[in-house]
């Protein structure tokens, strides 16, 4: 009986300590929500006080709104190139060339690195070629690549890419070469061979390593294409931007930025929502 009795209640006293436990887990879940929401909220007041200054001011002559434009003048373009199909012509274009760009560069970058883990005396004999192509200024390339390819899509894609990949070859490869040297070495000791280090333990341990990759070139993809359409572009957003600066139509400009900006945005949050799932999926 007594026995039964110190069973009962050292079980009371767990129910009661996992309901504290409950009860502390649920009020910083919700405070973490509330957090969160004035953050939003915060966010969202900061950007509504911009626009709302900026209208005010050109309203008011206190800045030439023919040259900085205004909310309300840029929402009466968006809505006129839209209606005409214009602006959803030139957004295409610039979105498909900067996802375009952004695979091949990614995919080619980790494959290079792959293959330069794969056989290291490959990579010390490239290796000062790799830090002269990195540190070299890419946007100098640009008008080389219009006379080797023409004035086509290829140059922009190729201008691109070229801003990304030795990036993503020496940051990929960088994360391989940090892996601690007794994890690859138990693996052999076990009988593995080089694909399952690789497989097993170089590109799940690296899973950081590439998201922050692929994060940085998203927006490098898109400055790439940006700068290719500046020089050798008919459509897009950056020929919308060059071509409304020389017929100063400012709004187009101004427009195609803001444009720029929440796509950069957009795209930075799928590919962080992204790298969440997939960090989950392997925790």
């Amino acid at each position: 009986m007594k026995n039964e009795n110190a069973y009962n209640s050292a079980m009371l006293v767990k129910r009661r300590k996992a309901s504290e436990v409950s009860s502390e887990q649920n009020a910083y879940l919700r405070s973490l929500k509330q957090h969160t929401r004035k953050i939003m909220a915060g966010r969202f007041l900061l950007l509504a006080t911009f626009l709302l200054l900026w209208e005010i001011a050109a309203r008011q002559k206190w800045i030439d709104a023919f040259i900085f434009s205004s909310p309300s003048d840029l929402a009466e373009t968006f809505w006129d190139l839209l209606w005409n199909g214009n602006l959803l012509l030139h957004f295409g274009i610039t979105l498909g060339e900067t996802l375009l760009s952004f695979f091949i560069s990614t995919f080619l970058g980790i494959c290079i690195a792959i293959l330069l883990w794969w056989i290291p005396s490959v990579y010390e004999v490239t290796e000062p070629y790799w830090v002269a192509l990195n540190s070299l200024p890419k946007s100098a390339l640009a008008p080389i690549l219009i006379v080797w390819f023409g004035n086509t899509t290829k140059t922009i894609i190729i201008a691109s890419v070229s801003l990304t990949i030795i990036v993503t070859i020496l940051t990929v490869l960088n994360g391989f070469q940090s892996v601690e040297e007794e994890k690859v070495n138990l693996i052999y000791a076990l009988g593995g061979s080089k694909s399952h280090v690789m497989v097993k333990l170089l590109l799940p341990y690296n899973i950081p390593v590439i998201m922050n990759v692929l994060k940085v070139n998203i927006g490098l993809c898109l400055i790439g294409v940006i700068i290719g359409e500046f020089l050798s572009a008919r459509a897009g957003l950056g020929y919308l931007i060059i071509y409304g600066s020389q017929i100063f139509r400012m709004n187009w400009v101004i427009l195609s930025i803001l444009i720029l900006c929440v796509l950069a945005v957009a795209q930075y949050q799928l590919l962080l929502w992204v790298g969440n799932k997939i960090s989950n999926r392997f925790q």
